[in-house]
């Protein structure tokens, strides 16, 4: 049987991953949770990384590499940020070392683009990144990474030159809960009303400037000429996904297309998204990203 080698962590806000990986990056154990930042800095990090590492097995001596918010500020050990224009080879550079621990453990720090105009920070994000483009990335590249803060990157051969971060997921929850546009998406079932969908990327992406009367138009349709809740909620998704895409692209779409970095409906919808307004789009699971990215710093960090 393969030997472990190392393991891999994605530790972010809510989540926790983990990974026991060979020489040749295959997965030898895995373990998920909702032991993320905020649950972790109550436990305590140590004990809740050390109770993984037991349940598959991890020798004691086993090195351990960590990408996302236990590097936070309000983590386990602050990882700072490489400034923008970042190579993700001095991402590996900077990676600190947790002190005190029976094992080396290593924290990769984040990028952070200084620019009074347009301030911006990633966590997490950057091993995506180099699991995505490699060290030895060439060209110009643009990234899209759906979540909660979706993070748009351009990059050209292996750096990381500018990036913006949208609040789309996070304003999507808001308006749907919180505003009056709950109304209209009460009681909404599963089925996806994809014509709405790609009506309102559309609208949004054309006319972003017009973003806050598109949502309300969400309600004032429904009221005058009727509309299920699905449909409601699939125009919201719409309008603020053709925003960030409007956004995101700028008018500016490189020779290579753009790479989606999504999994399960995210991906679907921002897939959908760029076909409906003709962007070229290739797509990698943001699982396989983060897993690829955690590999390649265990092996530049202990040439495993």
């Amino acid at each position: 049987m393969s030997q472990p080698a190392y393991v891999a962590v994605d530790w972010g806000t809510s989540s926790f991953r983990l990974w026991l990986v060979d020489r040749t990056g295959d997965v030898l154990g895995e373990r998920r949770s909702h032991e993320g930042m905020m649950a972790a800095g109550k436990l305590g990090f140590p004990a809740v990384l050390q109770s993984h590492l037991d349940a598959v097995g991890a020798a004691n001596g086993l090195p351990v590499i960590i990408c996302g918010m236990a590097g936070a500020r309000q983590g386990w050990v602050e990882a700072g940020y490489v400034d923008t224009p970042a190579s993700l080879a001095s991402i590996l550079k900077q990676a600190v070392v947790v002190p005190g621990q029976h094992r080396d453990i290593r924290i990769l720090p984040g990028i952070a683009q200084r620019d009074p105009k347009t301030p911006d920070v990633m966590r997490g994000e950057e091993t995506q990144l180099l699991g995505v483009l490699g060290l030895d990335a060439a060209g110009d590249a643009l990234v899209c990474m759906p979540g909660t803060h979706s993070k748009w990157v351009r990059a050209n051969g292996g750096t990381v030159e500018r990036f913006a971060t949208f609040m789309t997921g996070e304003l999507f929850d808001v308006i749907s809960r919180e505003t009056i546009l709950s109304h209209a998406v009460a009681g909404a079932d599963e089925a996806p009303d994809v014509d709405a969908f790609k009506s309102a990327v559309i609208s949004a992406f054309e006319t972003p400037a017009n973003a806050a009367n598109l949502l309300f138009q969400v309600r004032s349709g429904q009221l005058l000429f009727g509309g299920t809740p699905s449909s409601a909620r699939e125009k919201i998704s719409g309008t603020l996904i053709g925003l960030e895409l409007a956004g995101g692209l700028a008018g500016q779409v490189p020779e290579g297309g753009i790479t989606l970095v999504a999994s399960g409906r995210l991906r679907m919808l921002y897939q959908s998204a760029f076909d409906t307004v003709a962007v070229p789009v290739r797509t990698i699971g943001a699982e396989d990203a983060v897993r690829r990215g955690l590999s390649m710093a265990a092996q530049s960090i202990w040439n495993v």
